[in-house]
């Protein structure tokens, strides 16, 4: 029975996807080489090891609304999902190299998207974990299936400057909020009201009077 294991070699965006989306580069290695994979179905959860690495002061404010002030970060501060994926594997030998597809999206009401946002440079240390059924050739020929172990996982630093090309190729220097109809209705006429060209500028009139305020 093939036993696979996985590593991921490097991440880049997508240029021409319809979407956001990240290609996390995977090598799938099987032993012993002398058992051909005919096939897998792999599912892939991705996780965010957010205790995995350090914040500088700037990134503290926007994590803020995460796991709140530093001083309950002993409590809060917690691992997060980012996704689960899927993929095939074509039939090969002794290792295969594919690209594993993860959406992104800017979408603040995301916790993943408001961790991503919230980091200046650095790296975010992944956790990938595995299952799915692999087909193989078993003795005489016969075609055998057997499962992926949940024990199966991989580790990867993804930079963060790779998430923020993935995000600047479908909203170059801009993103969008999420907000309810009524809600919307009453900022479209404060910037009628106000002869606001812009949603911008709507923004940034209501800004600037809740820090003078402040």
């Amino acid at each position: 029975m093939p036993d696979l294991d996985f590593q991921v070699e490097g991440a880049e965006a997508v240029p021409h996807a319809a979407t956001p989306l990240l290609a996390l580069r995977l090598r799938v290695s099987t032993k012993p080489k002398d058992e051909p994979v005919h096939s897998a179905v792999l599912k892939c959860q991705v996780r965010i090891d957010a205790p995995g690495r350090a914040y500088d002061p700037r990134e503290e404010e926007g994590l803020g609304d995460l796991f709140g002030p530093r001083a309950r970060w002993g409590t809060t501060l917690r691992n997060l999902l980012w996704t689960n994926v899927h993929t095939t594997l074509p039939a090969f030998e002794e290792n295969v190299l594919v690209d594993l597809p993860i959406p992104c999206t800017y979408d603040l009401n995301v916790a993943a998207a408001k961790y991503f946002h919230s980091l200046q440079e650095g790296s975010v240390p992944l956790t990938l974990l595995f299952s799915g059924t692999v087909f193989y050739e078993g003795e005489q020929g016969v075609l055998q299936v057997s499962p992926v172990p949940w024990s199966k996982q991989a580790r990867f630093a993804l930079p963060v400057a790779t998430w923020k090309e993935v995000i600047d190729l479908h909203f170059p220097n801009a993103g969008y909020v999420t907000l309810q109809r009524e809600v919307l209705d009453r900022l479209y006429r404060y910037k009628v009201r106000r002869g606001l060209p812009t949603w911008e500028r709507a923004l940034e009139s209501l800004l600037a009077r809740a820090e003078a305020e402040a």
